[in-house]
């Protein structure tokens, strides 16, 4: 099939808001609303952006600047940049494969990417398709212990070297729309089904010819009709373990040698716990503003959570990230890197990996010049410095 946006057409694309722009005109209302909307009033989606906006960068003039070494280590592992493509699920609906174009971007740019449990694309698939990317795991605690311990079992074997637990997600949010679009489960409202026909390049990427997308990491554990994407959210539902908690954690961090992350941070007091338990890393996330609305912007915990952590252990942040100068002030407050969502499945959704590629070039120039425009000679010399609060 002819792919719909040339490369070309990508390099006229200045922005990740121009690539969600472009995303949106490709995907059927349901699937965009999956993909860019928030929880209740989106209160939380709306700060998540309104705190990096309401940040100010200071900078200094009559300095050289050379260009700027943007590697760093995340989890122990060198990256060519402070970023990582963090956890999202169900992005079949969004293009063909779209786990697996995710991850050959990622790879072809040196960095991490994180397959979430509620994936498209399985472990092994996504290892065959990128043997030395850095692939990382996220894991939602389920209730059933042996399809948990298989799940982690075929993590080791195709090389997952940082499992990362997410645990603000046991009660899945209030997603109006997510009702709004369906009359009952696994079936769209007639106006839904209407507008899905207004979207025939979608149809054609996406529904032809083996319908929508099964569960790649599930489907051992998942009865046949319940392989699709919408038929696996009811069993995701059921198998959530609400009763995850710290013991639970503990005995979790006994059955993974590797490095393991708690994401869906937003209290120092967790922060701290996290440490004392043994924990890597945590990520500091309010899932996308999809779960708790009216939750702390992610960038105001980090700036609650660095000062009390002292740089004792790594710290992630996802949430509302756009921009490379946004990266900027994430790390001036304290964070050693940013884990992409959004913003990267911007990109998949309109072009696959090429539409990822452009969004991670694109926040990497963004990321050399604001620093050069603010004569910071390394990503080391950030600092809250050089930060200014309205």
């Amino acid at each position: 099939m002819r792919r719909f946006y040339s490369g070309s057409d990508l390099q006229r694309i200045q922005s990740v808001a121009e690539m969600a722009n472009k995303a949106r005109k490709q995907l059927p209302d349901f699937a965009w609303e999956y993909l860019a909307g928030g929880a209740e009033d989106e209160l939380t989606l709306n700060a998540n952006r309104g705190a990096f906006e309401a940040l100010k960068l200071h900078s200094k003039t009559l300095v050289g600047n050379p260009e700027v070494d943007l590697s760093v280590d995340l989890m122990g592992v060198p990256s060519k940049l402070p970023l990582a493509i963090g956890p999202s699920g169900f992005n079949g609906m969004l293009w063909p494969q779209a786990d697996i174009e995710l991850a050959k971007a990622a790879a072809a740019r040196g960095i991490p990417f994180t397959l979430s449990t509620v994936s498209n694309a399985s472990l092994e698939q996504v290892r065959a398709a990128c043997p030395d990317l850095e692939l990382w795991f996220q894991l939602y605690a389920l209730k059933d212990a042996d399809i948990q311990r298989d799940l982690l079992a075929r993590a080791r074997a195709a090389g997952v070297s940082t499992l990362i637990v997410t645990s603000d997600a046991l009660v899945v949010g209030n997603r109006e729309w997510d009702r709004r679009n369906f009359r009952a489960p696994r079936k769209l409202t007639f106006g839904n089904q209407l507008n899905v026909l207004m979207h025939p390049r979608w149809l054609a990427r996406v529904m032809v010819p083996n319908g929508l997308p099964t569960m790649g990491n599930l489907n051992p554990y998942l009865p046949v009709d319940q392989r699709s994407a919408l038929g696996a959210m009811k069993f995701i539902a059921d198998q959530l373990d609400v009763g995850l908690d710290w013991l639970a954690l503990a005995m979790l961090r006994q059955q993974w040698s590797g490095k393991l992350i708690l994401k869906g941070v937003l209290h120092e007091d967790d922060a701290l716990r996290a440490m004392e338990f043994g924990l890597d890393g945590i990520v500091i996330s309010n899932h996308g503003g999809r779960q708790l609305d009216g939750a702390l912007s992610s960038l105001e915990a980090l700036q609650r959570i660095a000062p009390v952590l002292n740089g004792s252990m790594p710290l992630l942040l996802d949430s509302g990230v756009r921009r490379g100068t946004d990266v900027i002030k994430a790390m001036a407050l304290g964070a050693d890197g940013v884990l992409l969502g959004r913003a990267t499945l911007f990109g998949v959704s309109a072009a696959g990996e090429a539409g990822v590629t452009r969004v991670l070039s694109l926040l990497e120039e963004e990321l050399q010049r604001g620093l050069n425009l603010m004569g910071v000679a390394s990503l080391a010399k950030l600092d809250p410095q050089w930060l200014v609060y309205e």
